[in-house]
């Protein structure tokens, strides 16, 4: 059966662009020019992803985001030519499940696409182990493998580590994996970076060009998903 997927867009190149190339990879395509058309299109079918322009004519991007995420559990990918930090990482902690910057790459796009359906589809982790590619964490007992060799981790890095595999494929803001370690009422951005440092020697073959940790400047990191490939 067919992913539906709303696109939520003013631009007509984009939408043009945007149809030909989802429906060449067999998703099934709406289109809604503003936030209210994409509020009764939401009222009227049932979609599995939705991807969020933010700079709509009647409605502001991360208000509808707002909407939406009061209203339904789906994921949703911002798709917007606002560079600024700050309104990634409101986004993000508003509930998107990833932020694409204009212009994007197609086969980046899909494989973000590919990712956040997939975690539609899971939804609740229900096994404590948790594999992708070479590596592996066990929740419950909380060690890491990697190459099934065990690798010890600080009890800050395991934290670390063990929300962006329960996150795998999103990005995670640098206040909630502070949050993480240190709780709500406090956070050091350079121990969070000296942690991350430390965490990619452990995880990577080569730190300078990593496959698994990714660093998503400004906003904080992802764990790039391997599952399913």
């Amino acid at each position: 059966m067919k992913a539906k997927i709303l696109l939520i867009e003013d631009d007509e190149n984009i939408t043009d662009f945007m149809t030909v190339v989802l429906e060449k990879a067999d998703y099934q395509l709406t289109i809604a020019e503003n936030g209210m058309t994409a509020l009764t299109a939401f009222q009227t079918e049932n979609f599995d992803l939705v991807l969020l322009d933010l700079g709509l004519p009647d409605i502001d991007g991360i208000e509808l985001l707002k909407i939406i995420r009061k209203r339904m559990i789906l994921p949703v990918i911002i798709i917007s030519a606002r560079n600024n930090e700050t309104e990634k990482v409101t986004a993000l902690d508003l509930g998107a499940d990833d932020y694409v910057t204009k212009p994007f790459g197609t086969n980046e796009l899909m494989a973000r696409i590919r990712t956040a359906l997939r975690h539609k589809n899971k939804q609740i982790v229900t096994s404590p182990i948790i594999e992708n590619g070479k590596l592996k964490i066990d929740l419950d007992k909380q060690l890491f493998y990697r190459d099934e060799q065990e690798v010890h981790l600080t009890k800050n890095e395991f934290r670390i580590l063990s929300l962006l595999f329960r996150e795998l494929g999103k990005v995670v803001t640098y206040e909630s994996l502070m949050t993480e370690i240190w709780g709500p009422y406090q956070g050091d951005p350079q121990t969070l970076r000296v942690n991350m440092s430390n965490l990619r020697k452990k995880i990577e073959e080569n730190t300078l060009s990593p496959k698994y940790l990714m660093t998503e400047i400004g906003v904080g990191y992802r764990l790039k998903d391997y599952q399913d490939k």
